[in-house]
């Protein structure tokens, strides 16, 4: 997808407008074509019938929006990328690990290890794909000031020496994960490929969604590509900020907005987006587990997978696949240790 597309030679984009839309992350006429006229129409300031055009035409040069074959749908599905959380069990349960183009929710409740989840996609995502990553950088946004540039050197350091030996090679670094001097400068490396932004509230998590599709915009034509999008929590300021039914339906409004700016940046840049979710406790449930996530029907049709991750004993956590559209429910166990996720 080009970044420089001629954007002047739209209907209705002159010099002003094709400025206000670059301006506004809308660089590519793929973009454009997956924009809302709506939308499209409050970020150049421009009526809404102006916008239509220009949404039309640019499907017409990105050729989408029309049907294909289910032959044309699995030659692009076989471009999707599957980022490993280097525990077996968990990447069968996944068909092989989180997918790119998809969101990926775990929920579960406080403790129950969700930010240890995002860390350690985090630095996967930058390993060679031959030892499970998607040699990409990672966008973190953080809504619950959990991000923690140790816990990333850790769990570097925890990696199976032979992903820590593939990935010396492959960025060029001098020495082997026994040479201190190396493993100093690779987590420096690392750290230097994740982008952190810390939401303050609803409103700015929705900005940093969108901040966020212009580093993936960004990086996409460089070596370094953004691979994982993760949001720790997708829901905490919402829940905090719109409290009582009477402000359900505007937090639902603004939380399904959110939710298709992430999706839009899964579909434009091969991105894996995983996002966290808080739970509450269903009062009504006499049998089986009361906990449930929030968020509602919005968010359970937008979740491509579904994941639940529940405490066990000591480290041990259980991480059951509650929905997949084509994988059958599951679990696995895993254990949270100094060094990152580890399996059983």
């Amino acid at each position: 997808m080009a970044a420089d597309a001629d954007l002047e030679s739209l209907p209705g984009v002159g010099p002003a407008t094709a400025q206000k839309l670059r301006e506004n992350g809308y660089e590519s006429f793929q973009s454009l074509a997956v924009a809302g006229p709506g939308e499209l129409a409050n970020s150049a300031d421009i009526g809404e019938n102006t916008a239509s055009d220009i949404v039309n035409a640019a499907r017409q040069e990105a050729d989408i929006g029309d049907f294909e074959t289910g032959t044309d749908v699995l030659e692009r599905r076989e471009r999707i990328g599957k980022l490993s959380w280097l525990v077996d069990d968990v990447d069968d349960l996944l068909g092989g690990g989180v997918e790119t183009q998809s969101i990926t929710e775990v929920y579960g409740e406080f403790g129950s290890g969700k930010s240890q989840i995002t860390h350690q996609l985090a630095v996967n995502v930058q390993l060679p794909t031959e030892v499970g990553g998607l040699r990409g950088c990672a966008v973190f946004i953080d809504s619950e000031d959990t991000f923690r540039p140790e816990r990333i050197e850790d769990m570097v350091r925890g990696l199976p020496e032979e992903a820590l030996e593939a990935t010396i090679e492959d960025r060029g670094l001098e020495g082997s994960p026994d040479d201190e001097d190396t493993m100093e400068e690779l987590v420096a490396d690392f750290l230097e490929k994740i982008h952190v932004a810390k939401a303050f509230n609803s409103n700015h998590q929705i900005l940093l969604a969108e901040k966020a599709q212009d580093v993936a915009s960004k990086q996409e034509e460089t070596e370094w590509p953004v691979r994982v999008v993760a949001v720790d929590s997708l829901t905490a300021h919402f829940r905090a900020e719109y409290v009582g039914r009477g402000q359900l339906a505007e937090r639902q409004q603004k939380l399904n907005k959110h939710i298709h700016d992430l999706m839009r940046i899964g579909d434009l840049y091969n991105t894996a987006m995983i996002v966290t979710n808080q739970v509450a406790s269903n009062p009504d449930a006499f049998f089986g587990d009361p906990t449930q996530p929030i968020g509602g029907n919005i968010l359970g049709h937008s979740s491509t997978f579904r994941m639940y991750l529940r405490k066990s004993k000591a480290n041990k956590r259980i991480v059951k696949l509650v929905d997949a559209p084509n994988l059958a429910d599951g679990e696995a166990v895993i254990r949270i240790e100094g060094e990152g996720l580890k399996p059983e």
